[in-house]
């Protein structure tokens, strides 16, 4: 059997290995205790992994910015030409809310907050709950039929995703082209895409821009009350319209932010119930845990596990100095589990009292714009299934699961369960 990277020294293995990507909580607990401010020897990126230091840096986007577009490309490489050229038939990347500083990124932010505030969500609350209950029903038959269902397809994936497109103002007809096109825009992501699944997504990325340049251009003509209307409409301080790289970089990150990270907590927070009944029999008995329930399933999920900075000027954290231009990666998973903040981090507990202080939607300026949202979905897809639910209970062995390995995101490819 392999050594294991938990029983190697720390300078031999690496936060970004497929191992500690996929399995990323013993690592993590490794870095608190040994160094929380860790620089890889073998990337020279910088790591942070406390709960007090992660959200200090998040806070402080004037040393620690998010402008880290260009430097995620192939740590200083360049474009495969075969990648390039399939990217030349679709618009460049260009820098918009994620990776973009105030005052700009604030500008961009403030185009689309308008379909986040909490009073536009509450009205969404009738729509998703008629979601989840259909697709309960769907769930339910196959139940009869096949003995068990598969709660990431069959369930976590559809809400979020139907949802988002409802307030993109696309056809749902479309569903399977949203859910391929989230896929491709994940494995952009994950630094762990070979060449073939590199240009896979390069080719789904160009078909999503056009499929999304003719629907801007049909609101530009024809306006609704959606987003994709309000985007094309939406003007900047001086007055100049966003262009289509702009406006298709905001639909990119609505589109992947409004459903990757909402299916990763369901299921997550699904697989817990099965984990610990004791847990589920007092949701069941306390509906009104729901609310914190969802803040300690995030805690514990922290579907957006990591993500990244660029240091601006020479600093010192922790007592370890930084020189300006060094890439950072700042551990929300990590921090979500730190034992000097949450006692017993590691386990699931439905009454745990500073639930609430999890850090999953990131924190500072560049706190999840569809938090409310992810929020609102959480609660019903979790009140839906308790609703109806009596039993859950894992139909494979746990060790059977798989979290596909991702330098920013985590989540089950797939949760076989049984319920009643």
């Amino acid at each position: 059997m392999a050594e294991s990277i938990l029983d190697k020294p720390l300078n031999e293995g690496s936060p970004l290995s497929p191992e500690a990507l996929a399995c990323p909580h013993q690592y993590n607990n490794r870095l608190r205790a040994e160094a929380p401010v860790y620089q890889c020897p073998h990337s020279g990126v910088y790591f942070v992994s406390d709960y007090e230091t992660v959200r200090a840096i998040a806070k402080d986007h004037e040393t620690f910015s998010n402008k880290f577009g260009q430097a995620m490309r192939p740590m200083g490489s360049e474009v495969d030409p075969d990648i390039a050229a399939i990217q030349a038939k679709g618009y460049a990347p260009v820098d918009t809310m994620l990776t973009e500083d105030p005052p700009v990124h604030r500008r961009y932010r403030g185009m689309v907050n308008q379909a986040f505030t909490a009073r536009r969500v509450a009205t969404l609350q009738p729509d998703i709950e008629r979601i989840c209950h259909d697709l309960i029903d769907k769930m339910m038959h196959n139940m009869q039929s096949k003995g068990q269902v598969e709660l990431v397809t069959e369930y976590a994936e559809p809400i979020p995703l139907t949802v988002i497109a409802e307030q993109l103002g696309v056809s749902l007809d479309d569903y399977e082209l949203f859910k391929t096109w989230s896929d491709a825009f994940v494995a952009q992501l994950s630094g762990m895409a070979d060449k073939e699944q590199q240009l896979e997504s390069a080719r789904l990325i160009v078909d999503f821009q056009h499929y999304f340049a003719k629907r801007l251009e049909e609101r530009r003509e024809n306006p609704r009350d959606d987003i994709i209307s309000d985007i094309v409409h939406a003007q900047f301080e001086d007055e100049r319209p966003l262009d289509m790289p702009e406006m298709l970089s905001i639909l990119q990150q609505l589109l992947v932010a409004g459903n990757e990270t909402t299916t990763n907590s369901i299921a997550e927070g699904v697989l817990l119930w099965s984990k610990y009944p004791d847990q589920f029999a007092k949701l069941k008995a306390n509906p009104e845990l729901v609310e914190n329930l969802v803040e300690e399933v995030l805690r514990l999920s922290t579907p957006t596990a990591n993500m990244w900075r660029v240091v601006t000027r020479d600093t010192e954290v922790q007592g370890t100095p930084i020189p300006k231009g060094s890439m950072l990666q700042i551990r929300f998973s990590s921090a979500n589990r730190d034992e000097s903040i949450y006692p017993d981090p590691h386990t699931f507990d439905v009454e745990r009292t500073n639930a609430k202080t999890q850090i999953a939607f990131g924190y500072g300026v560049h706190m999840c714009i569809g938090a409310s949202l992810a929020r609102k979905e959480l609660n019903v897809a979790f009140r839906c299934l308790l609703e109806r639910l009596n039993h859950v209970e894992l139909a494979c062995d746990e060790a059977d699961l798989q979290y596909p390995p991702n330098v920013l995101l985590r989540g089950l490819a797939a949760l076989p369960v049984r319920l009643s």
